[in-house]
């Protein structure tokens, strides 16, 4: 079965990046494409197959090409417009967005569940990235203190990173418990970043970087470091690609490749 596609925000830096990855894609099919400004009615595909409809109006667009899945890397509000959009009409959810509450990802669940559709919803689609994550959790149960650094390009518009975030809570939960913070310094100032679950997060934002984090544990007399850089957008597409073939087999909100994967059981 060829999986029908509409890309949401097709014009952005990850957008073009998607809408490239599915016309090299034999199992899916891109048949619409949306962004908040149009100025022609069809989007010309990188790979000279051709033309799809080209919209600012999703719920249209959607009647019109009928697809199976839509795939979303805007921003947070705009996301949560599309997916209940999408939602009502039966169109499967794969997100990418930024930014998202944890009310924003109940929405979501909800929105998924009542209208039995999958989602999946990920802070980071680099399978590298994803493997750093599951590789930390190993980690997190035998050193008790842990930091984050996370570099990302000054464009960003969230921090700490959903990554860092994500990776702080799933350590914990995999230790079952928090991390040991260390004690207060006598001149406390922020530099010692923002705190999760234990963990102090270090948000870098410059010019010249891409998504890089590095997780850092420290015992006695010894540190252990994972570290994943992406030096490219198409980093995300193997991982987005894996989440529009998977979506359309669930139901409900999946967060996260790492279920996708194999490397946990969905809850």
């Amino acid at each position: 079965m060829t999986i029908r596609v509409v890309v949401q925000g097709a014009l952005g830096k990850v957008g073009r990046e998607v809408v490239n990855a599915l016309c090299q894609e034999p199992e899916t099919d891109i048949v619409g494409a949306t962004e908040l400004n149009v100025t022609t009615d069809s989007l010309v595909l990188p790979d000279g197959s051709g033309n799809v409809p080209f919209s600012s109006d999703l719920a249209l667009l959607i009647d019109d090409v009928k697809p199976d899945v839509l795939v979303d890397f805007t921003i947070a509000s705009a996301a949560i417009s599309a997916a209940r959009i999408a939602a009502e009409k039966g169109v499967n959810l794969v997100i990418g967005t930024t930014g998202l509450s944890a009310d924003n990802l109940d929405k979501i669940d909800r929105l998924a569940r009542a209208n039995n559709i999958g989602a999946v919803v990920a802070p980071n689609f680099a399978l590298g990235a994803v493997l750093m994550m599951h590789l930390a959790k190993i980690a997190a149960p035998y050193l008790d203190h842990v930091e984050i650094i996370e570099l990302h390009h000054d464009k960003k518009v969230d921090a700490p990173s959903g990554t860092s975030l994500l990776t702080a809570r799933e350590m914990a939960k995999a230790r079952g418990k928090p991390f040991v913070q260390p004690p207060p310094l006598k001149n406390a100032t922020e530099s010692r970043g923002e705190t999760t679950e234990g963990v102090a997060i270090h948000s870098v934002r410059l010019p010249g970087l891409l998504a890089h984090q590095e997780v850092i544990f420290g015992t006695a007399g010894q540190t252990l470091r994972i570290r994943h850089d992406q030096i490219s957008r198409e980093a995300f597409m193997p991982g987005v690609i894996l989440a529009i073939k998977e979506v359309v087999q669930r139901k409900g909100l999946t967060i996260g490749l790492a279920a996708l994967m194999g490397l946990e059981e969905t809850s």
